[in-house]
């Protein structure tokens, strides 16, 4: 059994920078798939980024591409999405997820997630 701890999530002004941490207890392995999704309010679950916990393969949606890092932490089990040039459109409630199969195929789907963390809000003002 894992479970996901998510921290980092706060109000911020465009522009500006987070980073969110999710901390996983229980064993874990580099073939663990990694998911960071997000939901706005009235809006469905998005999912935004990807990797296994090697980190030889990573994903991003286009609406993140070039501004979200994913990155891994495998000796302190805890993943990351480092977010850069945060927009209004950005504003909600994220949420890392782990798929112990690592089907890198489905990646983007939210119902092969095994392990889900509590979420952290972000809000970035305009």
């Amino acid at each position: 059994q894992v479970q996901l701890v998510e921290s980092g999530g706060r109000l911020v002004q465009a522009g500006g920078s987070l980073r969110l941490s999710c901390t996983a207890s229980g064993r874990t392995n580099s073939n663990y798939v990694m998911g960071w999704f997000r939901q706005a309010p009235g809006k469905e679950r998005e999912h935004v980024a990807a990797n296994n916990l090697s980190g030889t393969n990573t994903y991003y949606a286009d609406s993140v591409k070039g501004r979200f890092t994913i990155s891994t932490n495998i000796a302190e089990n805890t993943m990351y999405l480092d977010m850069n040039d945060l927009r209004p459109e950005d504003t909600a409630v994220y949420y890392c997820a782990l798929d112990p199969r690592g089907r890198w195929g489905s990646r983007r789907d939210p119902s092969i997630y095994w392990y889900w963390g509590q979420g952290t809000q972000v809000t970035v003002s305009s």
